[in-house]
């Protein structure tokens, strides 16, 4: 039987949004696709019973990039999708984090949200729609939900700010700003910026807001009229009456450590051993009364409202006091300290250290060849020259565990590299692929603001030619009715315990990466300006020690980086350069200890770690393709004879006509008697037809003739003591 299917539509910007559900997955809680333009994105979500046993909310969301979608087949060795690019890893977290926060609050159900792409075009970026199918998807399902949000993409062009931007002009763009939203207020925000000022960021994140509207209400209008009834589900219940009980036990003694002078023992270990001894307190007398897997379970549930307690108290006196746990004021940085140079044999390196959080990045130079193979359905450049990750092993929390790369790191390394972009320079001036890694070495709040600060300090001690130096900072908010302070710089437990986690790198001249995640509602425009003034003189306040310790790019990069120059020959010169099979560009590789890299366009990068091997390359390079030059004199091998001339090859594959009357002073009877095959002659090129032929004149040096002389004597002048030959016979010959 044939599904009726039902299809609503809406504008996102200026373009078509089709929604259609009833024909796909009819067993998901939820299913539909959403169309724009030929782009197309599936989205079912689903619902399981409660995982005992859980104190966390179960949540997955994949994104499944297919590389049907836009007609390609996979590049991989099994030619089928393996696991998910960057870009789609970084497509699942943007929908994870504005969706999360509006399930039920105690919720242990496992959901599962599950993205795919059915179709992409290469103007309408798949992301957006993925992010709104997936909220469409739970506003019809049977799953409890406190939705919908809008997601959609701001631009910046030509001094305007657009909406929902095409792939085609966002590459002129000076901002790729993606924002998710509720009816009432913004939820998340991803953005990479050209260095764009604090204002038009505003200006773009209100117009974001305005614009997601149509969508939110074309969602709420599908729950009403298709949505299926909520389920019930059981929701791990909050005891407040052991909270506040908690409260009034430990608030005294919480105070007390606050009031201590600031050290991570002082504040992290007197709140763990406060931890501890209000459990034992609260828990001694039922030991003998539980079976111990119920006294473990009150034990934890005591522990959680600990967690709860202090939470609430720390809360309350930033809130009125505007002091935080490590005594700072609200807009105060902590103590940073930075240092280059640190691995003697990485092409850069840059640490950075503020308070607890220790970031070293170190950069590596390659070769064009090195430069990432994309093999995504976004459509970009199908290298990547500049790659940037992010590692965060156990031991930079102090703790044990297995060596992975989460899509936490993903993420926290795309951000950086976000931030460094906009600064790095062109191809063309620096010619090298970069790859930075950041090592997390101790990590007490925004190891990803670090990892951006040790990544320019990092490229500025390799000697890469940076426009500006880029700082970040990560920015926090506590908010309690009309009462709010905004915290600058802000710790893991701030972090835990705030309203806002806002991150935000620029330079000088303004944003170039930033990332925001709401967990409330109602954060006004100007509480976001407020945010980002602060956010600004806390990064140039960072640059500033920054600077003291490296102020520019060195002006040369290291000894034992690569060395790579460019040069450029005419395309139909490559084939030369390469050789049969490859055995000349293999030879000149083997015999100069360089890297030669070739493009289409006849661009040929030579990498080496010395110069002599580079020269020496680009010698053999030149020679290979070198155009014959008139009046030039070469010295070249006699490679064959006729009766009427001998052939010299003066180039590489190139070769000329030395014609008998032109072999000698004197009247010459036979080739043979001047030259033979292998032996090396210096002559003179006379002339070079239009077919390519070349003629060659040894009598010319021998005579003293100059240029006009020697074609004056090959042409029949009268200056002819040596009219042998056959004058109609060939001029040249190209042996390629």
């Amino acid at each position: 039987m044939q599904p009726n299917a039902k299809i609503y539509r809406t504008k996102l910007g200026d373009k078509d949004i089709i929604i259609e559900t009833g024909k796909l997955a009819g067993q998901a809680s939820g299913a539909l696709t959403i169309r724009q333009g030929d782009s197309l994105i599936f989205s079912a979500v689903t619902m399981g019973e409660p995982r005992e046993g859980l104190d966390f909310f179960p949540l997955t969301v994949d994104y499944e990039e297919r590389m049907y979608a836009g007609g390609r087949i996979p590049g991989s060795f099994f030619r089928r999708e393996g696991r998910p690019t960057s870009e789609a890893v970084l497509t699942a977290r943007m929908t994870d984090r504005p969706i999360r926060p509006l399930f039920p609050d105690g919720m242990r159900n496992e959901v599962q949200v599950m993205l795919m792409s059915l179709s992409a075009d290469t103007e309408n970026p798949l992301d957006i729609i993925a992010i709104n199918a997936a909220s469409a998807a739970l506003m019809i399902s049977d799953i409890p939900w406190a939705g919908p949000v809008g997601a959609v993409r701001i631009g910046y062009l030509n001094d305007e700010l657009i909406v929902n931007p095409t792939f085609s002009q966002m590459e002129e763009s000076k901002l790729d700003l993606i924002v998710v939203g509720t009816k009432q207020a913004i939820a998340m925000v991803e953005a990479g910026a050209n260095e764009v000022t604090e204002q038009i960021m505003v200006e773009a994140l209100e117009l974001a807001h305005q614009s997601i509207q149509p969508i939110i209400e074309l969602q709420e209008q599908m729950a009403r009229e298709i949505g299926k009834p909520k389920r019930e589900v059981d929701l791990a219940q909050t005891d407040t009456a052991l909270i506040d009980r908690v409260q009034a036990q430990i608030k005294d003694r919480l105070l007390e450590i606050l009031s201590k002078p600031y050290t991570k023992e002082n504040l992290y270990g007197g709140i763990s051993d406060l931890k501890k001894a209000l459990v034992e307190e609260m828990t001694a007398d039922k030991a003998e009364e539980l079976t111990e897997t119920e006294y473990k379970a009150l034990k934890k549930t005591v522990g959680n409202a600990f967690e709860e307690a202090e939470k609430s108290i720390i809360r309350e006196k930033i809130l009125n006091e505007r002091v935080r746990p490590d005594g700072r004021r609200p807009d105060e940085v902590r103590d940073i300290w930075c240092e280059i140079d640190f691995s003697p044999r990485a092409h850069g390196s840059g640490l950075f250290t503020r308070g607890e959080t220790q970031v070293l990045t170190l950069a590596t130079l390659g070769t064009p060849r090195d430069a990432k193979e994309m093999d995504s359905l976004i459509p970009t450049d199908s290298k990547k020259r500049y790659m940037h990750h992010y590692n965060f092993p156990p031991y930079c929390t102090g703790e044990t565990g297995r060596l992975f790369t989460s899509r936490r790191e993903i993420g926290h390394g795309m951000l950086a590299e976000r931030a460094l972009e906009p600064v790095l320079p062109d191809e063309s001036e620096f010619p090298y692929t970069l790859r930075l890694v950041s090592e997390v070495m101790s990590s007490n709040g925004s190891s990803s603001m670090a990892s951006t600060c040790g990544s320019t300090l990092a490229l500025m001690d390799t000697g890469v030619p940076i426009k500006r130096p880029v700082s970040g900072v990560a920015m926090g908010m506590v908010k309690q009715d009309d009462n709010y302070v905004i915290l600058t710089d802000i710790l893991g437990m701030e972090d835990h315990l705030g309203d806002l986690d806002f991150k935000v790198t620029g330079t000088t001249e303004g944003i170039t990466a930033l990332q925001m995640d709401i967990k409330i509602s109602g954060i006004t425009t100007a509480i976001m300006s407020e945010a980002l003034e602060q956010a600004r003189k806390a990064r140039l306040h960072i640059l500033e020690i920054m600077l003291k310790t490296i102020d520019k790019p060195r002006a040369d990069i290291k000894d034992h980086a690569p060395r790579i120059e460019i040069i450029k020959v005419p395309v139909e010169k490559i084939g030369a350069v390469i050789g049969k099979g490859g055995e000349t560009i293999r030879d000149i590789q083997e015999t100069t200890g360089t890297r030669i890299d070739i493009e289409d366009d006849g661009t040929i990068f030579i990498s080496s770690t010395d110069g002599v091997g580079y020269k020496a390359a680009r010698e053999r390079i030149e020679r290979l393709t070198e155009e014959v030059e008139v009046g030039r004199i070469y010295t070249g091998k006699v490679v064959r004879t006729t009766d009427f001339g001998a052939f010299v090859e003066i180039l590489p594959g190139t070769d000329g006509l030395v014609h008998i009357s032109q072999l000698d002073t004197s009247h010459v009877q036979n080739v043979t008697d001047i030259v033979k095959v292998g032996d090396e002659i210096t002559v003179m090129v006379t002339n070079v037809d239009n077919q390519g032929k070349v003629r060659l004149s040894r009598q010319a040096l021998l005579e003293g003739w100059t240029l006009e002389e020697a074609q004056a004597q090959d042409s029949g002048g009268k200056k002819s003591s040596n009219r042998g030959g056959d004058r109609n016979s060939r001029g040249g010959r190209n042996r390629r």
